[in-house]
């Protein structure tokens, strides 16, 4: 049976080197944001091989299975967090926190690494040099950490490895995936004419597709999706119902609580 490991804190850092990677194929309950400092080797996610090198970075979800294959020693830097960490530290969302929840949410984020350019690289070396500096005292450095996992949703937003809709590419469903995740603040684009297009559909093509492929209808994953999101900032304590409705583009507090209790 394969290793699933458990976190129950909402943020860990954990920073080493290896020259033998020592855990098995596993998978786990939170967000892994993966530094390599130094070193070269491969990384299996989902049994797909990616080769890695200094500097990369890869974000790994909780439905992924992975491990490394050193070959040239390597320090890895690891930034773990729950989906609770994200509404718990966002007193106010904004776009740099939807950033972050479209980077953890759309899964071509997870199956390899960023490329990044040159002056981000730069950047996000720094970043993780805050994270690893303050990793002793995490209570006493918990808005610092914060603004670092902000700084570096940024950065690899502008980095992330989209796909985009062509031709030869408008069927592929994690595409279709992506484009909810991303317009999931504005309901206007999230019309089944407006996918249509974006896609290359016709308006009465993309629900059946959508429904024929995943087994739920467009209007549903769209509706549980945006549920979900809305849940996790009403458990957080931090945000009211009229808040949450100009935030996703609803009319009222009346149709986020409407909203609520039909998904």
């Amino acid at each position: 049976m394969m290793k699933r490991y458990k976190q129950f804190e909402p943020v860990l850092i954990s920073d080493f080197e290896v020259l033998e990677w020592q855990h098995p194929v596993h998978s786990h309950n939170h967000y892994e944001l993966i530094y390599i400092s130094h070193g070269s080797g491969r990384h299996f996610i989902n049994s797909v091989p990616v080769d890695y090198r200094k500097g990369d970075v890869f974000l790994l979800g909780p439905e992924e299975e992975h491990y490394f294959e050193v070959i040239e020693k390597t320090r890895f830097i690891y930034l773990k967090f729950t989906d609770a960490y994200i509404h718990q530290r966002s007193a106010v969302t904004n776009s740099t926190v939807k950033h972050l929840e479209y980077l953890i949410k759309s899964r071509e984020t997870h199956h390899s690494g960023f490329n990044l350019s040159a002056g981000d690289q730069t950047i996000v070396d720094l970043l993780f040099g805050v994270i690893i500096a303050v990793k002793h005292d995490l209570m006493r450095n918990e808005q610092v950490i914060w603004m670092q996992v902000l700084a570096l949703s940024e950065i690899l937003q502008r980095n992330m490895p989209e796909i985009k809709a062509s031709a030869n590419r408008s069927r592929d469903m994690q595409a279709v995936f992506c484009y909810i995740h991303k317009h999931i603040y504005s309901p206007a684009n999230l019309k089944a004419d407006v996918m249509a297009g974006h896609f290359h559909f016709t308006s009465g093509y993309i629900g059946p597709y959508f429904k024929r492929n995943t087994g739920i209808t467009l209007r549903k994953y769209i509706g549980d999706y945006r549920s979900s999101l809305i849940r996790q900032r009403l458990d957080s304590g931090r945000f009211t119902l009229k808040q949450l409705a100009a935030e996703f583009g609803l009319t009222d507090e009346s149709h986020v609580s409407k909203l609520l209790k039909s998904n």
